[in-house]
């Protein structure tokens, strides 16, 4: 009796690991690897009944898909065989002490120059979830990106049920034309850029664009399983809306930071964020559109107002006879869904290596605008009124120098860039009004850089302008994750609304959404020493200015202190 019973005993406890060890990560099945090779080359591609040569990474649009672990260091040799300068950014990998391979083109390196390479080192530390990859230089990200995944430690498992499947949803634009000629174009004649021809899902332009319906990203599902989207906006102009018909979306992560459990009928995502969105495959066995398309607010601003579309397609359902139905997304210019959806993200604090800062030593409020330059002589611009289009943070625009700037910092090479970006804006006016005197309109040129004690406890509150147009902003800064501690329309005010902040619960991010005519609120402590980027994620307004540069100095500690630089640094 007593050996059936330990027998018993015996299979229970198998089965009762193997239920467990299903629930866990092991690096064999991950496929996770220590190094990486990024060839950047030319391919030809057809989209929308026509051909093109565009620059990809080993041939691929989109890019292969990096898959680490917490904590993990890994290598990438980027190999330029293209015929143009590259840098690669790894947006959302914090880099402790490591700016050197974080990629900004001219801010922490000299580009990639066509033949050359670069071992770039990537180091994981406090994320987990959805990042990704993407070039830094110029408008080559429109095809030079792709996910990182970020899986959560051996032995340890997601703050969720573990999904049956995992599926990357990156959405991008697609112009027909070359984007260096768009690039090029808008730079040159003072207007804004031409809008992209179409979004895409996973390279797809989807069933309602020419010549794209047999090629459309399809999503195959089992009825009663649960599906995790990790979701990148990768677009370059587009804040996008997204949806499944008939279904129901919960976002558990963003930016690679856990959030609590948050069930909507859509979400709207920002270029630079990503989410990590379970899907419940609970509908009867049919196809389904995954659908998203612009949010765009700007009066008189051109965006792409197409629709892109994906098919959820349940195992067992036969061809449907008709065109599955789209899902009910808002309007383009819908800013209540907008902002009630990005507003209603909560952190989860238990996962935070660190509480929010409470004692704030260093108060900023940067304006992020539009602008205009007056047009050069012997030349006919199509800004408004004939001028060029410009933008500016703190009524700055920024201008790149031919050199990087974390090399001038740490060789202290005088010329590159100056110190004393402002804390707080020259002119105090009503930044939100409807109209604006014209004397406003004009910003500086200069390559000004806000210098940080370590240690510093950072409180930065984002103000947009109605110059020329209010839009909504999705800043980035490279090095970071700040809490977004309050959101609001109209002029911050310092006394009324930080009363109204959210220390408890924030969201922890590395890209947050400006409402037009608005504000946000973020806090960090500045303990990741070195050179560090800050721009608007919408790239035609980081070509036309909106950017800063923060330098971190040296703590006590060699924890503090910035590492020294590889040995292979591109030249300038």
């Amino acid at each position: 009796m007593s050996f059936y019973k330990d027998l018993f005993l015996q299979i229970l406890l198998i089965s009762s690991l193997i239920a467990l060890s299903s629930q866990f990560q092991t690096r064999s099945q991950l496929q996770t690897r220590s190094h990486y090779n990024f060839v950047v080359e030319e391919a030809n591609y057809t989209r929308l009944c026509s051909t093109k040569s565009i620059l990809t990474v080993n041939g691929k649009f989109p890019g292969p898909t990096i898959r680490v672990l917490h904590g993990d260091t890994i290598f990438v040799n980027v190999h330029n065989k293209g015929n143009q300068n590259i840098t690669i950014h790894w947006h959302g990998v914090k880099q402790p002490r490591n700016p050197w391979t974080d990629g900004p083109e001219y801010i922490t390196q000299c580009p990639i120059q066509p033949g050359k390479k670069f071992r770039q080192k990537l180091i994981f530390s406090e994320e987990e979830g959805t990042l990704w990859w993407h070039a830094h230089s110029d408008w080559t990200r429109a095809t030079v990106h792709g996910a990182i995944i970020i899986y959560p430690k051996i032995n340890s498992s997601y703050t969720f049920i573990k999904p049956y499947k995992e599926i990357p949803i990156i959405f991008a634009e697609w112009w027909k034309s070359d984007v260096n000629e768009v690039l090029r174009e808008f730079l040159q004649n003072g207007g804004g850029p031409n809008s992209s021809d179409a979004i895409t899902i996973n390279g797809q332009p989807g069933d309602l664009y020419p010549c794209s319906k047999s090629e459309t990203f399809k999503l195959r599902v089992e009825r009663g399983r649960t599906y995790l989207l990790r979701v990148v906006n990768a677009a370059m102009n587009l804040i996008l809306f997204m949806s499944i018909a008939k279904h129901n979306l919960t976002v558990v992560n963003v930016d690679a930071m856990y959030t609590k459990p948050m069930t909507r009928d859509y979400i709207c995502i920002s270029p630079g964020n990503t989410m990590d969105v379970l899907l419940h495959a609970n509908q009867e066995p049919d196809h389904y559109y995954m659908a998203a398309r612009a949010y765009s607010t700007g009066v008189g601003v051109a965006y792409d107002n197409t629709t892109t579309t994906a098919i959820v397609q349940y195992k067992g359902s036969s061809t449907p006879l008709s065109t599955p139905s789209l899902p009910n997304l808002p309007d383009y210019n819908d800013t209540t869904a907008a902002f009630d959806f990005i507003t209603s993200i909560r952190g989860k604090p238990d996962n935070y290596s660190h509480g929010v800062p409470k004692k704030i030593n260093t108060h900023m409020l940067t304006t992020l605008s539009i602008n205009t330059f007056p047009c050069p002589n012997n030349q006919s611009c199509e800004g408004p009124n004939g001028t060029k289009l410009a933008a500016s943070m703190t009524n700055i625009s920024f201008q790149a120098p031919n050199f990087d700037i974390l090399e001038a910092y740490y060789y202290h090479i005088h010329g590159v860039y100056k110190k004393g970006f402002p804390n707080f804006p020259p002119d105090i006016f009503n930044f939100t009004a409807d109209s604006l005197p014209l004397t406003l309109l004009t910003p500086k040129r200069g390559t000004k850089v806000k210098v940080l004690k370590y240690g510093s406890n950072v409180e930065l509150v984002f103000q947009d302008t109605n110059l020329i147009s209010g839009l909504d902003h999705p800043m980035h800064l490279h090095g970071y994750s700040f809490h977004v501690v309050g959101y609001g329309f109209g002029n911050f005010n310092k006394s009324k609304d930080p009363m109204n902040y959210n220390v408890v619960d924030p969201p922890l991010v590395n890209t947050v959404t400006v409402p037009k005519n608005g504000w946000a609120a973020i806090r960090f402590v500045a303990t990741n020493p070195g050179v560090w980027f800050m721009h608007c994620h919408l790239e035609r307004h980081l070509s036309w200015g909106m950017e800063t540069v923060f330098i971190v100095k040296n703590g006590k500690s060699l924890k503090g202190t910035l590492m020294p630089p590889p040995p292979d640094m591109p030249p300038c």
